[in-house]
């Protein structure tokens, strides 16, 4: 068994084994493991077809439906054509064809237009498709005419003989990625690097809620990119069930969604996972969280890697566009206010552009640069107190450092009253995510861009 590539981008021939004695024949005809080693996409079927025409000459087509096809011959021979109707896709137009009989299959992607005639009376067409068949399904055709068939086509339906020309055929657009939290810091620093994604909120979209998932045709995406959180650390020390919730029992609905549909999962989690005794955190490190934040969000990490194909991006202290740490700080400046912050709490922070780019960076690239798992991404430089944040906040716009008192924990809680137990260290090594090519900005930098676009509320 070989795979051959065609003219199509995606669409491929596979070379089958018969093996025949004065019985008959035999054929794997989908072997996963074998076909997947040799290049064949993991395309997870859940429905087989057989198509049988009783007469050489019958011809059907070209149909290209919203997933993907997996076709092969079990009595006599067809010849079959298809057309590339993608929308933006490199090979849009083009035509193959090709002779299918019991030793050819071919992998047809989803929106190339597909169809057959047969050349020997009785002959079984079969295929494997990734979506049950629904009458509400989006689909695009093109007219059997662009093809040159060796006999005369016969038994053609009256919706085939309707099929528009090339020229007019509408083009299936491409998968999307869906993106929940869509209001977020994370959310708002994606929309420009995704232009084409689905961006849900909350009332769009409530990650917690089964229903919601049943309304969605999840065969029109390609991957989720789950930026929805409980991020009230103190909160969730009370409110442990609307935490879990959220954080814990939603990533394993996605990752049961991701797994049942082959999409990508990319889920975001924090260093809340960690109790902080380790100065570096490397994605090796085993969970210890101090808080019931911490406790939700490892256990969504856990639910999340039950997709096959997941990325688990950890990250901290991120500050963009909407409420964060560095914003409160440079409020506090702008109003003459001098404030206690914290100094034995030391990482590394995050621009929001930077976990954007880090994660499209994931996606664009794909498990052959950067194998599916867990990824740490924050911004590069120091590592830093929560205290010396602050002051290059201040020092950024153009106040004092010293308007900062740097404070210990225990000290913190005398002032603002106990807060939920956070780790003393938080800064990821990046080494992994560097691997792959990516490298995110110095957030001394990031901050002195943030800060110059920071509009005073």
């Amino acid at each position: 068994m070989h795979i051959e590539n065609t003219t199509i981008d995606g669409l491929l021939l596979v070379r089958l084994d018969v093996h025949g004695d004065n019985r008959g024949w035999f054929k794997e005809n989908w072997q996963r493991e074998k076909m997947v080693a040799a290049g064949l996409p993991d395309f997870k079927p859940v429905q087989n077809n057989v198509s049988l025409s009783a007469k050489k000459g019958a011809t059907r087509g070209l149909h290209a439906e919203p997933w993907e096809k997996f076709i092969s011959v079990t009595t006599g021979r067809a010849f079959c054509a298809w057309c590339d109707l993608r929308e933006g896709s490199e090979t849009y137009g083009q035509l193959v064809t090709a002779e299918v009989g019991p030793d050819t299959a071919v992998f047809v992607p989803r929106g190339v237009a597909n169809g057959f005639q047969a050349l020997e009376d009785d002959t079984a067409y079969t295929y494997l498709v990734t979506a049950h068949w629904s009458p509400d399904a989006r689909y695009a055709a093109v007219n059997l005419d662009m093809v040159d068939w060796p006999l005369e086509p016969t038994e053609i339906s009256e919706k085939d003989l309707a099929h528009p020309q090339l020229a007019d055929a509408p083009s299936m657009a491409p998968r999307r990625i869906l993106v929940t939290g869509a209001n977020g810091q994370l959310g708002r620093a994606l929309r420009p690097l995704l232009p084409n994604a689905e961006f849900v909120t909350h009332a769009e979209f409530d990650i917690t809620d089964d229903s919601a998932y049943a309304a969605r045709d999840w065969e029109q995406y390609s991957a989720i990119i789950n930026c929805a959180a409980y991020n009230d650390v103190n909160g969730a020390e009370t409110d442990r069930a609307g935490a879990w919730a959220v954080n814990a029992l939603a990533p394993g609905k996605l990752a049961r969604v991701a797994a049942d549909h082959n999409l990508t999962l990319v889920h975001v989690s924090t260093d809340y996972v960690f109790d902080g005794s380790h100065e570096v955190h490397t994605e090796d490190e085993i969970p210890s969280p101090l808080s019931a934040y911490g406790a939700s969000k490892a256990a969504g990490e856990a639910a999340a890697s039950a997709s096959p194909k997941h990325y688990i991006v950890r990250t901290s202290w991120v500050f963009g566009d909407g409420n964060n740490f560095i914003k409160t700080m440079a409020n506090l400046a702008r109003r003459g206010v001098e404030p206690a912050v914290i100094h034995d709490q030391k990482g590394r922070p995050t621009f929001a552009e930077d976990l954007a780019k880090g994660i499209t960076h994931l996606l664009r690239v794909g498990p052959d640069a950067a194998p599916y798992g867990i990824y740490n991404l924050s911004s590069e430089g120091d590592a830093v107190g929560r205290d010396e944040m602050a002051m290059a906040t201040f020092i950024g716009l153009g106040h004092d450092p010293s308007e900062v008192t740097p404070v210990s924990t225990e000290q913190y809680a005398e002032i603002a009253g106990p807060e939920a137990p956070r780790p003393a260290h938080s800064t990821f090594d990046l080494s992994k995510i560097e691997a792959t090519g990516f490298t995110p900005m110095n957030w001394r930098a990031a901050l002195a861009l943030y800060l110059a676009l920071l509009p005073e509320d």
